[in-house]
């Protein structure tokens, strides 16, 4: 695989909050046996959609830029077959809307997920906690991945080599002060070869992505981001949500080798540096993962 042009997320403009007035519009015009029930916000209004709650048992979610529209027609295609093979729900698509003249994108209806992100959500138990993400990792990694999304503009190359980033991770590595240790991290990161089949990977197992109900691992959401490629990806959780001994216990489950363990901190290590270098909000949590890389590193 050659090395794709540099992307990120975040250097692409971010769409107008959508109101939920014309999420109701489209409810009425597309699904009109669903046009009585209330579409409300959620809390978190999300990055690449927009999420609304339908009535009780559904949400809506819409591309928040045409750069994330792509996602809906592989979640439609994908989530379905995924679902039947995890020991834990995701979502499912009850519906698909099409592209119009007050929403310029496909959009997706799902059956709601009860769950509290990760973010905010109390874990009971962190070695619990790591030990049944990786078995849901396991499971999806097990599933066939023929005729499945390679890495490419669909989910970032997710999935693909480090190398895509690598100038914007020097960038970033530049305006810190650790420049040096950070970059020797990458560089042992990128020099870590994958040579497995390709299989099946999420691509952004983030704590906001992970819902947690009595403290339990209940459910993985937000599958934009997946494909079919090397796993490492996933991995970056291991430094940006679990504590030490879960992830040892993550590791341990997953029986990764070295160089999987090592491409995956390359993957923690970029998002990190990126959001540090930013210094928005972002910044201190990412600070703390970076402190881990380098308590690991040495």
């Amino acid at each position: 695989m050659t090395d794709a042009p540099e992307v990120s997320r975040s250097s692409l403009p971010i769409r107008p909050l959508i109101p939920a007035e014309l999420v109701e519009r489209l409810i009425a015009e597309q699904f009109p046996r669903w046009a009585a029930l209330p579409v409300r916000p959620i809390a978190t209004p999300g990055w690449d959609n927009r999420t609304f709650r339908l009535g009780d048992d559904m949400l809506v979610r819409l591309p928040s830029a045409a750069e994330y529209a792509g996602a809906v027609a592989k979640e439609q295609r994908w989530l379905p077959v995924l679902a039947g093979h995890l020991p834990l729900p995701i979502p499912v698509p009850l519906a698909e809307g099409t592209p119009g003249e007050i929403f310029a994108h496909p959009w997706s209806v799902y059956r709601w997920l009860d769950g509290e992100p990760a973010t905010t959500a109390p874990i009971a138990d962190p070695v619990a906690f790591a030990v049944a993400l990786a078995d849901f990792l396991l499971a999806l990694a097990a599933v066939d991945p023929a005729g499945g999304p390679p890495p490419g503009l669909h989910n970032w190359y997710r999935g693909g080599p480090l190398s895509t980033y690598d100038g914007q991770m020097r960038a970033a590595a530049a305006e810190l002060p650790d420049r040096d240790a950070l970059l020797a991290i990458w560089a042992e990161a990128r020099a870590a070869a994958w040579s497995g089949k390709p299989v099946w990977f999420h691509g952004d197992v983030a704590s906001g992505n992970l819902l947690v109900r009595g403290g339990a691992l209940a459910a993985v959401i937000d599958f934009g981001t997946c494909g079919v490629g090397d796993p490492a990806c996933d991995l970056a959780v291991a430094w940006t949500l679990l504590t030490p001994p879960a992830r040892r216990a993550f590791r341990a489950r997953l029986a990764v080798d070295d160089a999987t363990w090592s491409r995956g901190r390359g993957w923690a290590l970029w998002k990190a540096a990126i959001l540090c270098a930013d210094g928005g909000p972002d910044a201190p949590a990412a600070r703390q993962v970076l402190t881990q890389l380098h308590a690991e590193s040495r």
